[in-house]
């Protein structure tokens, strides 16, 4: 056996002594000043690794990642004894880690060619998505005790298998390697390719079947459908949140149609942005509609669905009711045309078994019945938590109408529904019909028609807060003084809203008097 290197016995003794029952945290300094002196000598770190306990790899690659010692870190991966290498953890936000990731995957690609495996390696993950796993490194540095993740514990998860003969023959078939997952979040957007990315595809390419990326978010900001191919790559059950914000036309979204269906366990979907095709028939639009559509059928899992600025939508809201399976936790429909037959459709057709959050913020209700709302609050009254109407235009009737149905909502936490000419008797009818609704702590509501000076939309100070110290005082006598009230109404100069609880904040338009 080869003789244990002075370092290296030091350290043994060392993570022995402090680390291997986690009852003791190791002091922090000694142990920095170990694992810099190991990395002195780089070819002295990597002849190490094979006798070092596995407690040292984590600090050790640590520090080996703080001072890029990329030749050192590509070995450690080769190395590494966990079936989980949370590497993006340990990166920060704007700073640069190609080289670092680069080696890393070099390392691995180097294993990957190998039929036997190293003797320690128990590697099956590696995860490059940041603000995840980050007490692994905390776990294992000795800065803090906790429960070990499966993933982190190197006893727990059984090594890949190596390639064994079969039938003590020298030759035949061999049992195949489980391939490598790859986490990364991905952000699809115009401009150069990320050169990680780029990096990081190329190696999946070379390995085909031994390394699989997978990504549990994904955001798309590019407009050309050419750019999102890259999705080809990648292993699409395990994208969960998913957010599309590329100004596309209709027939663009419905050439990316066929990637959202393999998204079978996608939780949250924003979709922002989608403008009707030009130059095409009323046929071929409708065409685009159904391949898009019909892809819900398959999200069997979604919970979270945001559409914004979706054009397509008016006279066509029902088509895609009918492709939801499963009850949503939260719809959002903000910014976009609809009909009061999809206002009904939603109404009536919407599975709200699970609904907590509801958002029509921007959707015009001026001229439309309150009827579909109504019928709406009161089939989702059990599970309905947030509730947003803002800029809707709703007026004084049907805000009473839907009165009645909104204050059955029990679970309701926080209501808002600034953007509307409402007047203070009808703020003052809502304060009544909500007060008796316990879990209610917010309500973010529009300035009241009075407190006006012009049509042109000048605030009068003077008259906002009077009527605001009227609803403060109702909701002492009511017996709910903690209930939170804030008024707020957009400046017609700037656009920014200004708020009052109970003394202004006010927008530059103000202040700058």
């Amino acid at each position: 056996m080869r003789p244990k290197l002075p370092q290296q016995a030091y350290l043994q003794g060392l993570f022995q002594s402090k680390f291997v029952r986690m009852n003791l945290p190791a002091p922090d300094r000694l142990l920095e000043l170990a694992c810099h002196s190991l990395l002195k000598d780089e070819d002295l770190a990597i002849s190490s690794l094979e006798l070092l306990p596995v407690e040292l790899f984590p600090p050790l690659f640590m520090a080996a990642f703080a001072g890029r010692h990329s030749k050192t870190l590509k070995a450690m991966v080769q190395a590494w004894p966990f079936p989980c290498l949370p590497l993006g953890a340990l990166m920060k936000e704007q700073q640069p880690y190609h080289e670092t990731i680069q080696a890393a995957l070099d390392g691995l690609d180097l294993l990957l060619s190998q039929e036997v495996r190293p003797r320690r390696w128990k590697l099956q993950v590696l995860d490059l998505q940041k603000n995840v796993h980050q007490d692994f490194w905390a776990v294992w540095s000795g800065n803090k005790v906790t429960n070990m993740c499966p993933l982190w514990e190197p006893e727990v998860a059984q090594p890949i298998q190596k390639r064994q003969k079969v039938d003590n023959s020298n030759t035949g078939p061999r049992s195949p390697l489980a391939p490598l997952e790859v986490f990364i979040d991905l952000c699809l957007k115009a401009g150069t390719p990320d050169e990680t990315l780029t990096y990081l595809i190329k190696k999946v390419r070379q390995r085909k079947g031994l390394i699989q990326l997978r990504c549990k978010k994904l955001k798309i900001s590019t407009v050309s459908i050419q750019n999102i191919k890259i999705l080809k790559m990648v292993q699409l059950d395990s994208v969960q949140d998913l957010e599309v914000n590329c100004t596309w036309k209709l027939s663009t979204m419905e050439k990316f149609a066929p990637y959202l269906g393999q998204m079978g366990n996608l939780h949250r979907l924003l979709l922002s942005h989608i403008h009707m095709s030009s130059h095409i028939t009323l046929e071929q639009e409708q065409q685009y509609v159904s391949q898009f559509t019909s892809q819900f059928l398959s999200l069997l899992h979604l919970q979270e669905l945001y559409l914004d600025s979706i054009s397509f939508l008016e006279g066509r809201l029902d088509q895609m009711l009918r492709c939801l399976k499963t009850p949503l936790e939260t719809l959002s429909i903000t910014n976009c045309l609809l009909s009061e037959t999809d206002l009904m459709h939603l109404s009536q057709n919407l599975n709200v078994s699970q609904l907590k959050d509801l958002g029509l913020s921007g959707v015009n209700l001026t001229n439309v019945s309150s009827e579909p709302l109504q019928i709406l609050l009161e089939r989702a009254s059990a599970t309905l938590q947030d509730l947003d109407l803002d800029e809707c235009g709703i007026m004084d009737p049907q805000f009473t109408a839907i009165l009645p149905a909104l204050s059955r909502c029990s679970q309701l936490t926080t209501f808002s529904f600034c953007g509307n000419p409402i007047s203070m008797a009808v703020l003052e009818n809502l304060l009544r019909h909500t007060i008796g609704l316990k879990n209610l702590s917010h309500v973010l509501y529009p300035t009241p028609l009075e407190s006006y000076e012009d049509v042109r939309g000048t605030l009068h100070l003077g008259l906002l807060a009077q009527l605001h110290a009227k609803l403060r005082q109702m909701l002492q006598e009511l017996g709910r003084p903690s209930m939170v009230w804030f008024s707020a109404n957009r400046c017609p100069d700037c656009g920014d809203r200004t708020f009052y609880d109970p003394d202004p904040i006010l927008c530059p338009c103000y202040t700058s008097f």
